[in-house]
């Protein structure tokens, strides 16, 4: 799984962040998404397809782990 962020689209709300903290972080400067871990572990992938279902701004989406980001 790999996880493909659009920054131009969140809205800092830190859902993310808050879902999946060892995954998600904000910028400090505008609070939008900051992707820790791109293709994420195994054992976050419960927290982190949670975090993409929460996004209120939709700005986060999942691919097969190696797929190209869009």
């Amino acid at each position: 799984m790999r996880i493909i962020a659009d920054t131009g689209r969140c809205v800092g709300a830190g859902m993310c962040a808050l879902t999946a903290g060892a995954v998600f972080d904000q910028h400090a400067d505008d609070g939008t998404v900051v992707v820790l871990r791109p293709e994420p572990p195994a054992g976050t992938w419960a927290a982190v397809r949670e975090a993409v279902a929460v996004c209120p701004a939709a700005a986060l989406a999942l691919s097969p782990a190696g797929g190209r980001d869009h």
